[in-house]
């Protein structure tokens, strides 16, 4: 009868987790954090072109997306640079404008989910690695927005946003924008986020006609 107990007390909480989840995914087209202040956004920032990309993504993003805190793979020196330099020239964008807002940012390392050429099972492991130093970190921070465009450091950040709206405790939004090299098939982190990111964008009509739920709006980045 113990037995029985547990297992089905197990199955029950997957059935609400699961169904959580498919409620938490299903409405998040209705919620539009930030429409009345600040939009609090934590940028998955990828080493080499996803850096550069997400960055070019930013240029584009009003004031309003205050404050954003970065989030990089603890092995990567060159994206920490790119970003300094980047939000160095958008402080002196803003002061030569007179702008009131402040910039304000910051940047937070995790360990990297999976190296390259790194083989699958062993990124099992350095992906759970990750999650568990995501978990605390976005529970800290309660962005509004986790912005992202393909390195795998983001699925484990996504899943901890996520886990805050299956518990209740704040909705966040996922942003993914998949890389412009991915003219005819998704990235493997793009097939894993797309049924459960919110805004899914992709940069080439191929892939928008095979994957109805994408938005292509072209090149934008």
């Amino acid at each position: 009868m113990f037995l029985e107990a547990v297992v089905f007390s197990v199955l029950l909480l997957c059935v609400i987790f699961i169904t959580r989840l498919y409620v938490v995914v299903k409405t998040g087209s209705k919620h539009k954090p930030g429409a009345k202040g600040p939009v609090a956004v934590l940028v998955v920032a990828g080493s080499g072109g996803h850096t550069t990309e997400i960055l070019r993504l930013l240029e584009s993003l009003s004031a309003a997306y205050t404050p954003r805190h970065y989030v990089i793979a603890d092995t990567d020196r060159m994206s920490e640079e790119k970003i300094y330099a980047f939000e160095s020239s958008k402080g002196q964008s803003q002061s030569q404008s007179q702008s009131q807002s402040q910039s304000q940012f910051t940047i937070c390392r995790i360990p990297r989910s999976r190296e390259v050429h790194q083989s699958w099972s062993s990124s099992v492991v350095s992906t759970l690695k990750a999650l568990q130093h995501s978990l605390p970190l976005v529970f800290t921070l309660r962005p509004d927005m986790v912005l992202c465009n393909g390195p795998g450091t983001c699925v484990p950040l996504c899943a901890a946003g996520l886990l805050l709206g299956i518990l209740g405790i704040k909705r966040v939004l996922i942003v993914y924008v998949e890389s412009i090299c991915r003219v005819h098939s998704l990235s493997l982190t793009g097939r894993i986020l797309y049924p459960l990111s919110d805004y899914f964008f992709v940069q080439w009509s191929s892939l928008r006609d095979r994957y109805p739920k994408s938005i292509f709006l072209g090149r934008i980045v």
